[in-house]
């Protein structure tokens, strides 16, 4: 499963017409088969490369419905919800990423779409958890 890349990175026109048209092939391909989980993964990831957060978060909660168990869908949520402003959630999804086996955490602590997360009290929750696993953060 790919990793997101940093949604804040800024694109030149030639890449964001390359992103529309991959976006517009993915949701072809997402419209005749909507389990199929790999183009599922790549258009969240588009979606989010685009600034189009709130169709990337659709997408992961999709995608979270359809893996439950898989930790790096979790934290794609918790990235999504983070760029939403939807702290709280993103938290929650976080931690439900490490505890489904995430463990990432020198990206998770640089991670660009987590930075507003990080500066929210709820993220001590996180950051405690870390600690007691002996994991050490930013």
């Amino acid at each position: 499963m790919p990793k997101k890349v940093a949604s804040q990175k800024h694109l030149t026109r030639q890449e964001k017409r390359d992103l529309d048209i991959e976006i517009g092939f993915l949701e072809g391909v997402v419209k005749r088969d909507p389990a199929y989980v790999d183009a599922l993964q790549l258009l969240g990831d588009d979606y989010t490369k685009r600034g189009k957060y709130l169709a990337g978060l659709r997408i992961d909660e999709n995608l979270a419905d359809l893996r439950p168990r898989d930790p790096l869908v979790y934290y794609n949520l918790a990235c999504s919800l983070c760029l939403t402003e939807q702290y709280q959630q993103a938290a929650e999804a976080l931690e439900q990423a490490i505890n489904l086996g995430y463990r990432d955490f020198k990206w998770l602590a640089q991670d660009p779409d987590l930075h507003e997360l990080r500066k929210q009290p709820v993220y001590r929750r996180i950051r405690a958890k870390l600690r007691q696993m002996k994991v050490r953060v930013r």
